[in-house]
């Protein structure tokens, strides 16, 4: 009974997400510009899209920007959970305040930080004023540096997450094990890294696919900071797509791309779920 409850629903996710990814593959085969067309030519679409320097660089730009803001929210929130892990005084203010950013949009983090690196309005200028002439903070409008300006904002917005997660995490460890560290004289660092990242193993994985999806979709963050460039310095494939597709009125190389970034991710994320779910069944099974 409960699985002919469930068959409209499954009806609807086949519909919308399977249905809609085949027919975006398919348009990707075909020469359609402004809109969808039956015209099929093979591989070109895909043969002109690996033969683009912008895409190129777009798939650079985001495997740059997706292990920095991957690697440093880890490390910048599992260091703020352990602060906080201390029983500091305000630690409630002070987890409100590191928590916070991430309830902002994409968009409002990077017209923040818009603003803080504009070398005329934000900070350079805050600085300069105060005697300091030599200083430079234009990060958003350095063709050298504009890539880690998205990196700094991405990584202001979303490592509180990564630090709640992680001091959820912290608080659930038995206190008895802290107590054993101390009384055999083991290093508290030594403690983290040999003992408590291991037990936060399940978070820090629940926190690398949170931070993953954000780096898939970080076309609103990439727009409202720097619009992809200076030139393409910050060009992105979600931006690359969004361009074709709405812009350049190209439906067929747009979902050429699309197609592409679909099967980067599931190539990614097939391998993981076998490990960490499917494997484990198994291994548990014959146990």
């Amino acid at each position: 009974m409960a699985t002919l409850v469930l068959v409209p629903v499954w009806g609807v996710v086949l519909a919308a997400y399977v249905g809609t990814m085949l027919w975006t593959a398919q348009i990707s085969f075909t020469a359609s510009r402004l809109l969808p067309v039956n015209d099929y030519v093979g591989f070109d679409q895909y043969r002109r899209l690996f033969a683009s320097a912008r895409w190129l660089v777009s798939i650079q730009n985001i495997a740059i920007f997706g292990f920095l803001f991957i690697v440093g929210c880890l490390v910048i929130g599992f260091v703020l959970a352990v602060a906080l892990d201390q029983k500091i005084r305000f630690e409630n203010t002070l987890r409100t305040v590191f928590l916070y950013p991430y309830a902002m949009s994409f968009i409002v983090t990077g017209l923040i930080w818009q603003w803080l690196m504009n070398p005329g309005l934000g900070i350079q200028k805050a600085v300069q004023d105060w005697g300091f002439e030599s200083f430079r903070f234009g990060w958003a409008v350095d063709r050298e540096m504009a890539l880690y300006a998205v990196v700094l904002a991405g990584l202001w917005q979303a490592s509180g997450l990564v630090m709640a997660l992680m001091l959820a995490g912290l608080r659930g460890i038995d206190q008895e094990l802290w107590k054993a560290t101390r009384i055999d004289g083991i290093p508290a660092w030594r403690v983290y890294l040999s003992i408590v990242v291991p037990i936060l193993r399940p978070i820090i994985i629940t926190a690398v696919v949170l931070l993953a999806i954000s780096v898939v979709k970080s076309f609103d963050l990439v727009v409202a900071l720097t619009n992809g460039g200076p030139g393409i310095a910050t060009e992105v494939p979600a931006k690359f797509i969004m361009d074709h597709l709405f812009t350049r009125q190209n439906i067929g190389l747009a979902t050429a791309a699309a197609t592409v970034m679909m099967i980067t991710v599931a190539a990614v994320l097939a391998p993981w779920l076998y490990m960490e779910y499917f494997r484990r069944q198994r291994v548990g099974g014959a146990a």
